[in-house]
């Protein structure tokens, strides 16, 4: 029996067609502190596969645990739920945001859409730094300026943050 990682109270559990495996395999190999835990395969038919199927995938992204279930194509993902990367500097916004944005036109303020239709929130500490500061002037101005961005860039937020 595979040993699996220390259990988590609370695991988010991601419905995918058929692709679970694959997009497990996908984000672990984005980020450090990731791997695919367990491969569970399915040990009869079910309405949408055949037993040895792959049924659920248990990998570990960033040191967080997640689910992938081959739920079928009943359910789709949409932006009611996103995955939200905390990122340093603009490198680290952008490597992400590369090998993720798989729909150019669903980019805005930071957001890209996958190729398996899972949203991802690419978000700089800085971002999150300006819209905390306790000058409102700054807040409005660095959220003004991100809502004209597709992609965040720090420079420009940095630029608006400074007036």
């Amino acid at each position: 029996m595979t040993a699996l990682p220390p259990r988590q109270k609370v695991t988010p559990c991601l419905w995918f067609d058929k692709q679970g495996e694959e997009a497990a395999n996908f984000y672990v190999s984005l980020f450090p502190d990731s791997r695919v835990d367990a491969v569970i395969r399915s040990p009869g038919d079910y309405p949408d596969g055949k037993a040895g199927d792959v049924l659920v995938v248990e990998f570990t992204l960033a040191g967080s645990r997640y689910t992938a279930l081959n739920g079928g194509p009943h359910f789709k993902f949409n932006e009611a739920i996103s995955l939200q990367i905390d990122c340093e500097d603009q490198a680290e916004v952008d490597r992400p945001t590369e090998a993720l944005s798989a729909v150019p036109e669903a980019e805005q303020c930071g957001w890209v859409k996958d190729r398996y239709g899972l949203s991802w929130q690419i978000v700089p500490h800085a971002m999150t730094r300006f819209l905390s500061d306790p000058d409102e002037g700054v807040r409005k101005r660095v959220f003004e300026a991100m809502m004209q961005m597709k992609r965040l860039n720090i420079a420009e937020l940095e630029r608006a943050a400074r007036g």
